[in-house]
């Protein structure tokens, strides 16, 4: 295995994917149930909901740059600087979904509502813990350029794998209706299932990760033992300054983070709209989902053929552009849901565009954060790929704890009845509002970020072959 070229064996690519199916699933869990949980099944205010979930992703914001800093300067000959934190986070990540997942509804509502905070910090602490080395790891793995998109597109389908196995699979298999319960997402039981399902695979599924690429734990430490930085809390805060004094990253970063804001409405809301603007049951929900994630999935090897013919940049704002387009779509779904109330039919259109957009936005972003940090490497000789990461997802999810709450204080806002299972025609309108307006919105401002990325493939090559020929003297 060469040094300066060094590869990734297909099998191991695929290993390393298939941890983000786990986390996948570990966040899809968190990210669309939550809320609909909190507000729908405990009946718990939105307003408290929306404050303890953004407090939570304002939390895990700040960890996400520290334990970028951690994993880096982490120096292990049997661990290496990512692979420990894979277990312990996993772990972690199992038991604080499980206890949120379980708790009483009939529990008094002081009870319920400590109990969220406390295990909504522990879920978001362990979970930095777990993906920002993971992702960290990824882009450490391989420093060609096609390469890389590679990796992130295989670990990219897996990730769909583990959003469609709870939003898909875990919609229709954990929530058919009962007597009791003929909308079957009101059922407590199925939360609970759902819950254990997921720590479970979660669980597995990483472990298969770090297995996979323990092997090349000696290789990935030859470089980084090689560089002696200090460790202190001013370090912390220079590496973090300094990733976003890198001009690339700074635009790739806030271009993901607007990004997430929109997967924030999407998924913090969606299963809101569908089932009170819509009307659908678990069936109709999960298969407007399938659809979506069928094309994400599937889109993967053309984004990579696309890619090559217009690089990174180009690719994702075209991507983008689909996903404007599949989020106004949807708003007009919503202002005629009178008449177009639960037919599937409407629905494939957004499927198809929110499915084909999205599926760039899995793999591509995490590839262009790999290349910008090329441009460090070269200039300083270090690389601080969890710091990196780290940075990205602050940016991102101080952008989400505020949308989130400001979410919850929305539901308020627009009459929002978590005792009704048929809201009101106002607030059937405005769930779906907040959605495709606020998704939209922010997949516009996405794209005028992003047109001022400056790095083309031509300038990584010729970055890469700098660092080659700077190694070998």
């Amino acid at each position: 295995m060469s040094k300066t070229t060094p590869q990734v064996r297909t099998w191991d690519k695929v290993g390393y994917g298939i941890g983000d199916l786990g986390n996948g699933m570990a966040m899809q869990i968190i990210g669309s149930y939550l809320t609909f949980f909190i507000t729908s099944i405990l009946h718990v205010p939105g307003t408290i909901s929306g404050l303890a979930i953004g407090v939570s992703i304002f939390w895990d914001a700040l960890t996400d740059p520290i334990m970028g800093y951690i994993s880096d300067r982490t120096k292990s000959k049997r661990f290496g600087r990512r692979h420990l934190y894979l277990l312990i986070g996993s772990i972690g990540s199992a038991i604080s979904i499980l206890v949120l997942f379980f708790i009483p509804p009939e529990s008094e509502l002081t009870f319920k509502v400590i109990l969220i905070f406390i295990f909504i910090i522990a879920y978001k602490t362990f979970i930095t813990i777990l993906v920002t080395p993971y992702t960290a790891l990824g882009a450490e793995l391989a420093s060609d350029y096609d390469e890389r998109t590679r990796i992130q597109s295989i670990r990219a389908v897996f990730f769909m794998f583990g959003v469609a196995a709870i939003m898909v699979a875990g919609l229709f298999l954990f929530f058919q209706p009962t007597p009791e319960y003929p909308v079957g997402q009101l059922n407590p039981a199925g939360y609970r299932n759902l819950a254990l399902f997921t720590a479970v695979m979660t669980i597995v599924m990483i472990y298969i990760a770090y297995k996979s690429t323990q092997k090349y734990i000696p290789r990935l430490n030859e470089h980084h033992f090689e560089t002696e930085e200090g460790h202190s809390f001013k370090q912390l805060i220079l590496s973090f300054i300094s990733s976003f004094k890198n001009r690339a990253f700074r635009l790739v970063a806030i271009s993901y983070m607007f990004n997430n804001i929109a997967t924030a409405f999407v998924n913090n809301i969606g299963l809101h709209v569908f089932t009170y603007t819509f009307l659908m049951d678990n069936t109709m929900i999960s298969t407007v989902l399938a659809l979506q994630f069928v094309f994400a999935v599937l889109s993967q090897p053309l984004w990579i053929i696309v890619t090559k013919l217009l690089d990174k940049r180009n690719t994702v704002i075209m991507a983008l552009s689909i996903t404007v387009f599949g989020a106004l779509y949807f708003l007009v779904l919503v202002l005629f849901n009178d008449v177009i109330g639960a037919n599937l039919w409407w629905f494939v259109p957004y499927g198809v565009l929110g499915g084909l957009g999205t599926g760039a936005l899995f793999s591509i972003p995490a590839s262009m954060v790999a290349d910008t940090i090329d441009v460090e490497e070269l200039e300083t000789g270090n690389r601080n790929e969890g710091v990196y990461f780290g940075s990205m997802t602050f940016a991102y999810k101080v952008a989400q704890a505020i949308t989130v709450f400001i979410i919850g204080i929305s539901l308020d806002l627009i009459g929002f009845k978590s005792g009704l299972a048929v809201q009101s025609e106002m607030t059937q309108i405005g769930l779906g509002a907040i959605m495709a307006l606020g998704a939209s919105l922010a997949f516009i401002a996405s794209i005028m970020i992003l047109r001022h990325y400056p790095l083309t493939k031509p300038m990584i090559l010729e970055i890469q072959n700098k660092l080659k020929i700077k190694k070998a003297s």
